[in-house]
């Protein structure tokens, strides 16, 4: 498959992950013949075109998911770097009406980090739940979903990843410290003490790290997350997308192949790590997924605390299941949140080596300790 087929193909899935029909989706990619930057039928030219036609009429949602599309994979030449300015630009009118989401700016050692949040309160502090995305995925995508999360009783706040969108950091082995940052500045407006962290794909695997060493984060849910073979398994590195391996190249600034690959090879969770995770862990896997090898959820049954992982037949990120993943995630993070489960969970970790009792696994959910003899 060429770059642009390829290009094509996966913005298909992330069109409808932002709620874009699809039949909208297939008249912008018609119009695209090429990706060369300046080129009026070229990627980014033409889904920023119709990003403008949405502003022009008000719809400041719309033009967000054209801009964030015309910026995809990356803002990696101007007309994308243009996209995804206009993207946040157009968020930002579009939450000035509303007044309950707020822009928060942080100066970590490695570089800025900007994020969006509503229900942050130094008198009357809520639950902290922090929303990170992939590789590919920026914040202003989880716009409808920042003032319901609210609403139900969260202090929400939407970062992004390592050197995607307006987080100016490079993405390396030690990316996970940016969630301890992000919860040591937000302490006093929320309850970061008892954090939850929604956090897909590979800002997934940033979760599951930083929770193996911050009793702070209470439970972890995430959508196709790496763990260790996607960044260990040289049989399956050849499978994975070109997409997917050029954007890691530009986040993690390592130009030579062999390089990167040794490089992911640091991001792998060992055992020890994996055995400290003693919370509630819930995991939604594809079982067609192209770019997280099927065994990666499975190393998850060595963890201490509670994991259950719901499997979709599905392509990464279940795109075509996106209602199902969404209704799966937020019931779970609302039973961990207000039965007290994962305060339970930490709690028992915190003395003897011993695995909390497990609840009884949701309909069409598998535990970790089930999946055993299934995949390893």
């Amino acid at each position: 498959m060429d770059h642009l087929q390829e290009l094509k193909e996966f913005a298909r899935l992330h069109a409808r992950g932002q709620g874009m029909r699809p039949a909208r989706a297939a008249h912008v990619l018609e119009q695209i013949t090429n990706d060369t930057p300046g080129d009026p039928r070229s990627w980014a030219r033409v889904w920023t075109l119709q990003g403008d036609a949405a502003a022009r009429r008000g719809d400041l949602l719309d033009a967000c998911r054209h801009y964030a599309l015309a910026r995809f994979p990356s803002h990696a030449d101007e007309d994308r770097r243009r996209a995804q300015q206009l993207c946040v630009a157009a968020f930002d009118e579009w939450r000035r009406d509303r007044r309950d989401i707020e822009r928060l700016e942080f100066a970590h050692p490695d570089g800025d980090v900007v994020c969006w949040a509503s229900g942050l309160d130094s008198k009357r502090p809520r639950p902290l739940l922090l929303v990170m995305g992939g590789i590919v995925s920026v914040k202003e995508q989880w716009a409808p979903l920042l003032p319901k999360l609210r609403r139900l009783g969260f202090a929400v706040v939407v970062g992004e990843l390592p050197g995607v969108g307006e987080n100016t950091c490079t993405y390396h082995p030690d990316s996970w410290r940016l969630l301890p940052f992000l919860l040591d500045s937000l302490a006093g407006r929320a309850r970061t003490g008892e954090a939850s962290l929604m956090a897909l794909s590979f800002s997934g695997h940033l979760a599951l790290r930083a929770a193996a060493e911050d009793s702070r984060i209470r439970n972890v849910l995430t959508v196709g997350a790496p763990v260790r073979e996607f960044f260990t398994d040289a049989q399956w590195w050849p499978r994975v997308p070109r997409i997917t391996v050029e954007t890691l190249h530009r986040l993690t600034g390592v130009r030579d192949a062999a390089q990167l690959r040794a490089l992911l090879g640091q991001f792998a969770l060992t055992d020890e790590v994996i055995r400290a995770l003693r919370i509630p862990v819930r995991y939604v896997a594809s079982s067609r997924d192209e770019i997280i090898p099927a065994a990666e959820h499975a190393l998850l049954s060595r963890a201490q605390g509670d994991v259950r992982v719901k499997v979709f037949d599905d392509v990464h990120g279940s795109p075509a299941n996106l209602g199902g993943t969404r209704r799966w995630l937020l019931s779970s993070l609302l039973r961990l949140q207000f039965t007290g489960q994962g305060r339970q969970n930490a709690a028992a970790g915190s003395g003897a080596d011993q695995a909390p009792g497990r609840q009884p696994a949701d309909a069409g959910t598998t535990s970790a300790s089930s999946m055993r003899g299934n995949h390893e």
